[in-house]
C-alpha cells in the first residue's frame, strides 16, 4: 500500500496550524507524508501583530510569515509552500483554480482538507472551500475517466472553524492526536503574528479531546481535533 498522504490546503498560512496541525503529525508520525499549501501569506488581514512594527513592509511581512509557516510545518512533519495570492479579499480566478487543481494532482493525497464554506467573520475563507472542492474535482475528473491525467479522489474534510455553530460545521470525525500533542504545541508557538490563538486552540483541543473521550469510550484520548467529512466513505462492510 502506499504511504498515507495528507494535503492540507489553508486560505492563509497559519490556518492549518490551528486547526489540523495534530491531524497532519499524526499521518507523519505513522511514516506518512503531508503537504501543506497556503494560498496566501495572510499578511494584509492576519498579521496585525506584525505591523505594529516600525517601518514594517508588505514584503517583509510576507517573508516572516513563510518562515513562521515553514518552521511549523516542520514541527509537524509536512512540507509548506505559497501560492500568494493575496488576502482580503482573496480573489480565485481560472488561473489560480487551476494552479489549485494542479498542486492536488501533483500530491496526488489520500486526504485533502480545507475550510468550511461559511464563515461570517473571515471573507477569504469560503473563497478557499469553494476553490478547493472546485480543483479537487478538476484533479479527479470527478471520478472517472477523463482527457486529461486524473488522480484517485481523496478523501475530503473541512477542519474545525473558530466559531463552528456559525460555519456550517458538524463535527464527523474526532482525530486523537494525544500522541502528537506536543508537537502541535511546538508549531503553534513558531506563529508569533498571531500568538493570541495559541490558548484558544490548545484549550479546544481539550475540549474536543473531552468529546472524542465520550464518543468512542477511549479513557487514553486526551487531546483531539475535530473534522466534517464531505464526501462520503466506501466500505465493503459496516
Amino acid at each position: 500500500m502506499r504511504e498515507r498522504r495528507i494535503q492540507v490546503i489553508g486560505a492563509h498560512s497559519a490556518d492549518f496550524v490551528w486547526r489540523a496541525g495534530g491531524a497532519i503529525a499524526a499521518v507523519t508520525a505513522a511514516g506518512g507524508s503531508a503537504e501543506v499549501i497556503a494560498l496566501s501569506y495572510g499578511e494584509r488581514g492576519e498579521s496585525g501583530e506584525l505591523w505594529k512594527q516600525p517601518g514594517q513592509t508588505l514584503e517583509r511581512v510576507k517573508q516572516i510569515r513563510h518562515e513562521e509557516a515553514r518552521r511549523a510545518a516542520e514541527h509537524v512533519g509536512a512540507t509548506f509552500r505559497c501560492l500568494d495570492l493575496g488576502d482580503y479579499p482573496l480573489e480565485i480566478g481560472a488561473a489560480q483554480l487551476l494552479e489549485i487543481a494542479d498542486a492536488i494532482r501533483q500530491f496526488a493525497p489520500h486526504v485533502l482538507v480545507t475550510h468550511t464554506d461559511r464563515d461570517p467573520f473571515n471573507p477569504d475563507h469560503p473563497i478557499a472551500h469553494a476553490a478547493v472542492d472546485r480543483a479537487r474535482s478538476l484533479a479527479a475528473g470527478a471520478g472517472v475517466s477523463s482527457a486529461f491525467a486524473t488522480i484517485v479522489p481523496p478523501a475530503f474534510f473541512l477542519f474545525e472553524p473558530h466559531q463552528p455553530e456559525l460555519c456550517n460545521f458538524m463535527p464527523t470525525t474526532f482525530v486523537d492526536i494525544t500522541p502528537v500533542f506536543e508537537r502541535k504545541l511546538e508549531a503553534m508557538a513558531e506563529m508569533q503574528a498571531q500568538s493570541y490563538l495559541r490558548d484558544y486552540y490548545t484549550e479546544r483541543a481539550g475540549h474536543r479531546g473531552n468529546h472524542a473521550r465520550r464518543a468512542a469510550g477511549r479513557s487514553e484520548v486526551r487531546y483531539a481535533e475535530a473534522f466534517m467529512r464531505v464526501v462520503p466513505q466506501v466500505v465493503t462492510s459496516l
